[in-house]
């Protein structure tokens, strides 16, 4: 079960979108080595609801963009340290974003650590 989460929410030029998507789908890899439990990551779809922000407003994306929202999960705060530093310091990292991280803006994400405060799950008996 996971204990600890890092959420994430930020824009992708639209046009590379299937090249940040392999990007993605290696970069879960390398987490999933380093400890992470899961690696998720979605497109907007529908990001309007009215009297709120969207996340659309909070990343300063344009209108050519599209938001991507993902989370990682990690058995504990310190499995996700210990994973956060052994990834920042994987080589392959780098490589990855040049060869597939057109149009990603590190500056443009939102980022946080959570714990948990309410976990319900529906189970089909």
């Amino acid at each position: 079960m996971a204990d600890y989460i890092d959420g994430f929410v930020f824009p992708i030029p639209t046009k590379h979108l299937e090249e940040y998507k392999i990007l993605a789908e290696k970069v879960a890899e390398i987490w999933q080595e380093h400890g992470a439990l899961d690696y998720q990551e979605y497109v907007g779809d529908d990001m309007n609801l009215q009297g709120t922000r969207s996340f659309t407003d909070v990343v300063a994306a344009n209108p050519t963009d599209i938001i991507v929202f993902g989370w990682v999960t990690f058995a504990s705060r310190a499995a996700r340290d210990l994973a956060n530093s052994k990834v920042a310091t994987d080589p392959r990292m780098a490589d990855l974003v040049e060869l597939y991280g057109k149009g990603f803006d590190a500056t443009k994400m939102v980022y946080g650590g959570f714990k948990p405060l309410l976990q319900s799950h529906i189970t089909n008996d």
